[in-house]
């Protein structure tokens, strides 16, 4: 199993989101293998949850495509299994499917099936306690957000805790592609003095922005509503899904290349 960690080693990171089951359960390991050939650092597999209030609506729409093909956690650790061990993983949910199979059992899930990196943007840190003991006890990754708003007092016990890599919000609000990139994200990185790395999502969707963030100092740069588009854009078509999706990484990777 590779670690989170590996992703940052000697380079600029690309992270990776799709939704596990999106459109359908045998898609998900082609979709992989894809973002694998052209070039991911790091997938983020989301869990899909019926109240995703950090996404927006593209992410939306794929976790009700991967519900609707009767994606659950059972079947999502039995598919990160059969996954390819070339990149790490880190899987991206909700506090309430953690907390309802119980936080160990649900580490412990991650542990065995190939995850190394845990994301829950619905814990804040004052709560994460027993998530992040139990993660370190089972040698996964806990890994906290940093927001534009996010206070020094807060900034520094999530740093202190940190794990893995830091998730930097680009902008105020849910995920998904945006045409810009905010003057704050620049000023958010340089702010997040921390050995740690730290990478930037939420509303990075093109190469050229991907780019920008590793120039202003980031560690690495996340890309998820831009690849989950092109899952959208085809549902039917599993190999243009593939196609697509290969191609829009290699770009990315190529971008944050320095």
């Amino acid at each position: 199993m590779k670690d989170v960690s590996d992703a940052f080693t000697d380079k600029k990171a690309l992270i990776t989101y799709i939704c596990a089951g999106d459109p359908e359960s045998y898609a998900t390991p082609a979709i992989v293998e894809a973002l694998i050939r052209g070039g991911t650092d790091l997938i983020e597999l989301g869990l899909p949850f019926s109240d995703p209030i950090a996404d927006g609506p593209t992410i939306q729409a794929a976790t009700q495509r991967a519900l609707y093909e009767g994606m659950n956690p059972d079947l999502f650790f039995e598919l990160v299994k059969k996954l390819p061990d070339d990149v790490p993983y880190a899987v991206m949910t909700y506090y309430n499917l953690v907390f309802h199979r119980g936080i160990e059992k649900f580490v412990e899930d991650c542990r065995n099936s190939g995850i190394s990196g845990i994301i829950v943007p619905d814990l804040p840190p004052e709560a994460a306690s027993e998530l992040h003991e139990t993660c370190k006890k089972y040698g996964i990754h806990s890994i906290h957000f940093i927001a534009p708003t996010t206070t020094k007092e807060r900034m520094k016990r999530i740093i202190e805790d940190a794990s893995g890599f830091i998730y930097l919000i680009a902008r105020l609000g849910v995920t998904g592609a945006r045409e810009d990139l905010q003057e704050s994200t620049s000023s958010l990185i340089q702010r997040v003095e921390t050995t740690t790395p730290k990478a930037v999502g939420f509303g990075i969707s093109t190469p050229e922005q991907a780019g920008e963030v590793i120039k202003s100092g980031a560690d690495g740069v996340i890309v998820g509503s831009a690849i989950v588009d092109l899952i959208a854009k085809n549902t039917d078509n599993i190999n243009k899904i593939c196609e697509e999706i290969e191609a829009l990484t290699r770009k990315l990777k190529e971008e944050i290349t320095i």
